[in-house]
């Protein structure tokens, strides 16, 4: 098969072994993979893939066809259409995936746009509802909302009955973001147009202290972004007036029992609204495998609104 490949920084796309599946695992064909943060990351040496995926395939998610089960797989079968997030490997022709974290890809579900939503929904749905517990009527604020995760915790909130604010900083990209339900403004002074219930921090620190100043009472801040730094000062004081919480998430390095239970959030609460049409994938731009330096080299100059994806060859 062909796949993406990594050696000591360099991206190129390489021929590798055809992966057999194991023990309760699938072997998917790839029809489409999402690009993400954390692919470059990878790239520059910064994220190693987690003990059990591909060491030099990245891609953490995907979407495709069963080809072949290994032993005691039966939840799916050969030929279903399905998604999922993994720990490495998702941008090759061919991916074993465990059948626990696979979701089946509704009828009228295109598999780009199937590709690019797992990783980007289940850490959006993950950190805002799960761990900060987003009510109807809430407030929630997104930083840095541009981008696939943004994009789809703003969706998310509208569909939810929260009242959306986001930050985007690209001028050019801010009536894209508020057309998926979100009041969009500048990142700076954002603190003016709290209070936030609930803050989806996906730029860094620079934006800790105004965070917790602009928080409503009983607040939580769910930081799963560190773009812009990881390291400052905060203030125990304020946090306590605030009767607030902060906490912090990964998704790539959970065990399997934890990203099983991910998925079966995801078909709960997301996969419905991608079925409606109550939400959708915005899709930045596509390449085919062989183009997936270009596509990197896209994702790093900024400047999209939603996903960029690869396409597998047919």
């Amino acid at each position: 098969m062909r796949a993406v490949t990594i050696r000591d920084e360099q991206l190129s796309v390489e021929d590798h072994p055809d992966p057999e599946p194991g023990s309760g695992e699938a072997l998917v064909r790839v029809r489409a993979a999402g690009l993400n943060g954390a692919d470059m990351m990878q790239r520059a040496g910064g994220y190693p893939a987690p003990p059990g995926a591909p060491a030099d395939i990245p891609g953490l998610e995907l979407a495709g066809e069963i080809v072949a089960l290994g032993p005691g797989a039966d939840r799916f079968a050969v030929g279903d259409r399905v998604m999922s997030i993994v720990g490495g490997g998702g941008q090759a022709e061919l991916a074993t995936v465990n059948e626990r974290i696979l979701m089946p890809v509704p009828d009228d579900l295109g598999f780009v746009e199937a590709g690019a939503a797992p990783e980007v929904f289940t850490t959006a749905h993950d950190a805002v509802f799960t761990q900060a517990g987003l009510q109807t009527g809430e407030r929630l604020l997104v930083h840095g909302a541009a981008g696939g995760v943004g994009t789809a915790a703003v969706q998310l909130g509208r569909a939810a009955g929260a009242r959306v604010t986001a930050t985007v900083r690209r001028a050019e990209l801010r009536d894209g973001v508020a057309a998926l339900g979100a009041e969009v403004i500048a990142p700076e002074g954002f603190g003016e147009h709290g209070p936030f219930d609930v803050i989806l921090e996906l730029v860094g620190v620079i934006n800790l202290i105004e965070n917790l100043r602009s928080l409503e009472i009983g607040g939580r801040i769910a930081v799963i972004g560190t773009g812009a730094g990881a390291t400052g000062e905060i203030n125990l004081g304020l946090l306590m007036g605030k009767r607030a919480r902060i906490h912090g998430s990964t998704l790539r390095p959970r065990p399997l029992e934890s990203k099983a239970l991910t998925a079966r959030a995801f078909e709960r609460s997301v996969l419905p609204l991608l079925v409606s049409g109550a939400v959708h994938v915005p899709i930045a731009e596509t390449f085919g495998l062989e183009d997936a330096v270009a596509a990197y080299d896209r994702f790093a100059a900024g400047g999209n609104l939603g996903n960029i994806v690869l396409e597998m060859p047919q």
